[in-house]
């Protein structure tokens, strides 16, 4: 795998190429959003066990119709998960943006709050265990005080790490937090992106296909207590998402 500041500058490479593009016209911006829109639901859901296809995922989306044969519980996840996305980009295109403890908090509770309204941005108060791991999560009591600091590193790594390694840290902070009773997953990558498209990148999704490589990632950061291997993979994305614009726009 190259090093990690090669893919850096591989992404800002192709970031530069994009923006040459820019700016695009209101209905092709629109549609670019709209097609991120699925594929990130889509598949920020499907790696958490999420049962519904992309055209389904497409269907619900744009017409409102629920699957016939699919639980309701995953036809809320990508609904919910539709809300969070449009304030996340809102939120991520403002100039002056900066992240607070609420604006993870309400990320979660776009995203949760059909599938269960009385947990939907709030932290948990009970002990969690995260299968297929030795990792346990902090106790909740300790939680609070954790994402208070989380926000607090965001704002001061703003100016010392690059974009792509901050957007891989405050990802892999929130998923060790794991703040939530679920939906840890979906809000971290949530998070991620409002980094990564207020520097200008684009909405970057993990497809389900790198899942075991995206566990394995976060796992091994987190036992080395190394950021550089999730970091990488992060930049891997970043450079696939880039390149699907660049085909997108004819660039």
């Amino acid at each position: 795998m190259p090093a990690l500041q090669e893919l850096l500058q591989k992404a800002d490479s192709y970031k530069q190429k994009i923006s040459s593009a820019r700016p695009l016209a209101k209905e092709e911006l629109k549609s670019l959003d709209d097609y991120f829109r699925i594929g990130f639901t889509y598949s920020s859901n499907a790696l958490e066990g999420n049962t519904l296809t992309i055209s389904e995922t497409k269907i619900l989306l744009e017409d409102g119709i629920t699957v016939a044969g699919r639980p309701l519980k995953d036809c809320y996840e990508a609904v919910g998960h539709g809300s969070a996305y449009d304030f996340m980009l809102d939120l991520a295109r403002q100039s002056n943006m900066s992240i607070k403890e609420d604006t993870i908090k309400k990320l979660h509770r776009l995203f949760y709050q059909k599938v269960d309204a009385d947990q939907a941005g709030q932290y948990r108060t009970v002990q969690v265990y995260i299968s297929g791991t030795e990792y346990v999560p902090p106790a909740p009591d300790e939680v609070p005080w954790l994402m208070a600091h989380l926000a607090d590193q965001i704002h001061f790594s703003w100016t010392t790490l690059h974009p792509i390694e901050l957007a891989a840290m405050a990802h892999k902070r929130l998923v060790d937090i794991h703040p939530f009773i679920d939906g840890n997953g979906r809000t971290a990558r949530l998070l991620m992106n409002l980094i990564l498209v207020n520097a200008g990148y684009g909405v970057v999704s993990i497809p389900p296909v790198l899942r075991n490589d995206y566990i394995n990632a976060l796992s091994a950061s987190r036992r080395l207590n190394d950021m550089e291997i999730f970091s990488k993979l992060i930049a891997e994305c970043v450079i696939e998402t880039q390149r699907d614009y660049c085909r997108l726009l004819k660039l």
